[in-house]
């Protein structure tokens, strides 16, 4: 079953693809997607990853919570549901 992951602090220069890419490198992603505002266009500064399985969900937050992306340290948790 796949787990999905909540990425924050994104630098402005990261797309679905590079976001997709980085997580890539720790285990088999269903989807990557950062969310951009409705009216500019532009990132939001966060996204959600959707990760194969529990094992790679954690294998990545373990990997890239509070590293370095393109200059900024990127915060990678468990999504939560909206309530």
């Amino acid at each position: 079953m796949s787990t999905k992951l909540f990425v924050g602090s994104l630098p402005w220069s990261v797309n679905d693809n590079s976001l997709k890419s980085t997580f890539e490198q720790h285990g088999s992603v269903v989807s990557a997607k950062v969310i951009m505002d409705r009216d500019t266009g532009k990132s939001r500064g966060f996204g959600f990853v959707e990760m194969g399985n529990m094992a790679d969900a954690i294998n990545a937050i373990r990997a890239l919570n509070e590293t370095e992306l393109s200059g900024r340290n990127i915060v990678v948790s468990q999504a939560k549901e909206r309530s």
